[in-house]
């Protein structure tokens, strides 16, 4: 019997698929519905499109199930040095991409993902007496929505300007670019089009939060959880807008080109677009429930709790109105950051999972 279902088939379903694997799930007991049967294919393109080299993410970013080992310890081993270690001990460990995606690889062959992996797009999930029934693929008695990403954000003046590209889209860069955004992507990008010899002009409504992870690293202590999930949902809503503010790591990588070129006078902020000849907008994906056609559907038909652009969670990241002894449906990735602020790192896509295991094993 396929009792499992996974809507989604990138890194945050791979990650709940490989925890269920460990867990004691059978691989036949699981069916992962997805568009894609690599885990990493979006990923890897916006990786590709922004030049990334190396991951954000420190010690944890990594796709196993459990938090150690880490890819610190498989670097060890291959350079037969302590380093990586040492390093992963003080959250100071960012792997390649390249090593990254191998990881991924291993992990996908290994596990035998693909062999689950049915090649669709979920639409519609509907709520029966038994569980929850997918498109036709079947009723589920525990589902996991990772859906990922609804979509690049492009500011609305921008939409029609034949300048612009955005920066998860492959592109070159001009000889001079003007980059929208304040994020990761931002600082990656202005760095880029410095070094492949542009002007570079950065637009941006505010100072750019640095530091070195997403959202800080208290928040993803079991206090610092405990005490985000207590708050009432007004404010809940106010601290994941701070939290989820474009920011970016501080460090002489970034600061010493922009410093460089802006002594050259190829680098400078601006509060509007200009005439430059090529808009590039670091502007990060689309945000909240209601641009995901699966989730927006979800929510209308079923008349889900909501809170700004987030729908309501229970702490173990499961809804709590379609939620009960015998069938669970929970979300992972982006759409779960109501449970866990991070949920859109491989951080929060364990925890989501290991959370939805416990249903699984118990249910």
């Amino acid at each position: 019997m396929t009792r499992v279902g996974i809507v989604g088939g990138g890194l945050a379903g791979f990650v709940a698929y490989l925890t269920l694997r460990r867990g004691g799930v059978e691989p036949d007991e699981i069916m992962v519905l997805a568009p894609e049967s690599d885990p990493a294919a979006a990923w890897r393109r916006r990786a590709a499109a922004i030049r990334q080299t190396h991951m954000r993410s420190e010690s944890n970013g990594h796709c196993l199930p459990t938090s150690f080992p880490g890819l610190a310890v498989r670097d060890a081993r291959h350079r037969r040095s302590l380093v990586p270690l040492v390093r992963s001990v003080c959250d100071r460990y960012h792997p390649t991409v390249d090593e990254f995606l191998d990881h991924v690889e291993e992990l996908r062959v290994r596990s035998d993902w693909s062999a689950r992996v049915r090649r669709t797009r979920v639409e519609q999930v509907r709520v029966v007496d038994d569980g929850f029934e997918l498109d036709g693929h079947g009723v589920f008695r525990h589902v996991l929505l990772a859906t990922g990403h609804p979509g690049n954000a492009v500011p609305e003046k921008l939409r029609d300007d034949p300048r612009a590209v955005h920066a998860y889209e492959p592109h070159d860069y001009a000889a001079s670019v003007c980059v929208v955004g304040a994020g990761l992507a931002a600082a990656t990008e202005w760095v880029n089009a410095i070094t492949a010899g542009s002007t570079v002009i950065s637009v941006r409504r505010r100072e750019p939060v640095r530091r070195p992870l997403n959202v800080p690293r208290p928040y993803l202590s079991r206090r610092g959880l405990a005490t985000f999930q207590r708050l009432p949902a007004e404010r809940r809503v106010a601290l994941l807008r701070e939290l989820l503010a474009p920011s970016y790591p501080p460090g002489r990588e970034w600061d010493e080109p922009l410093a460089r070129a802006a002594a050259e006078s190829r680098f400078r902020v601006e509060a509007a677009v200009n005439g430059a000849d090529q808009l590039i907008c670091a502007t990060g994906f689309l945000r909240g429930y209601r641009h995901d056609t699966l989730l927006r559907r979800l929510v209308d038909e079923q008349e889900l709790a909501t809170a700004d652009r987030w729908i309501v969670l229970n702490p173990n990241s499961t809804v709590p109105a379609l939620t009960n002894e015998s069938r669970t449906l929970a979300l992972s990735g982006v759409a779960g950051q109501w449970a866990f602020p991070a949920a859109d790192t491989l951080m929060g896509a364990r925890y989501s999972a290991h959370a939805f295991l416990r249903r699984c094993r118990t249910r």
